[in-house]
């Protein structure tokens, strides 16, 4: 009886500690689960949407106004001969083809001389050219539009064009070039603008027509 009584008081006192020591481990609110920070990763953007750039074309070469024919030697001869081309001249060829009206004269008078192409092989060819003659130091070709060259240091001015196009041409030279700047043109006159010489040659094949001309201290109203 009496061994009875001491295991009930035993069990009530260890229930008594299992729910005090209960109640002191139940929290008083649930938390959140912490949330760790994420890693600096950079989120990929779409680009789906957007235009992929697009390279610009280059801007188209306008055709040549005329097609290249070259001028005989005997007639690139006879056109420096009127200029009176010189060691201290600087000369213009306007469609300088492969070079040889500015080589020459480098060549044979010492003259410094541009040539203006539009065609980039016929640019090479010429480059060719003067460097097989010696004076790539004496000469350099342009690959631009005659209509748009700054000439305006030239004292003599070649020309193998065609005569609708030295009419066009003829406001720029009064305006670009100094009086007494020599202008030689193979086959084709000036229009209204009366050459100082004229003067025949025979080449390989035809005869050929050299017109020169002489810029003037006061350019005539009606050439203008």
């Amino acid at each position: 009886m009496q061994l009875h009584r001491m295991l009930l008081l035993a069990a009530t006192s260890l229930s008594a500690s299992s729910v005090l020591l209960t109640g002191c481990a139940q929290p008083s609110a649930v938390a959140p689960p912490t949330q760790q920070p994420e890693a600096n990763v950079q989120t990929p953007i779409s680009t789906a949407n957007v235009p992929t750039p697009v390279a610009e074309a280059p801007t188209p070469q306008r055709e040549p106004d005329v097609v290249y024919v070259p001028t005989p030697d005997e007639v690139v001869e006879k056109m420096l001969e009127l200029a009176k081309v010189g060691k201290d001249d600087v000369l213009y060829d306007l469609g300088s083809g492969d070079g040889r009206i500015p080589i020459t004269a480098a060549q044979k008078f010492g003259t410094q001389g541009f040539g203006v192409e539009l065609r980039p092989e016929l640019i090479q060819e010429a480059n060719q050219n003067a460097q097989k003659a010696g004076v790539s130091d004496r000469v350099q070709f342009l690959q631009q539009d005659l209509f748009q060259t700054n000439i305006s240091n030239a004292s003599v001015v070649t020309l193998y064009l065609l005569p609708e196009l030295n009419v066009k041409l003829r406001p720029m030279l009064f305006e670009q070039l100094k009086p007494g700047t020599r202008i030689v043109s193979h086959d084709f006159d000036m229009g209204d603008w009366k050459p100082e010489q004229t003067v025949q040659v025979q080449g390989p094949n035809r005869v050929h027509t050299v017109y020169s001309w002489v810029i003037p201290e006061k350019v005539p109203e009606n050439l203008r």
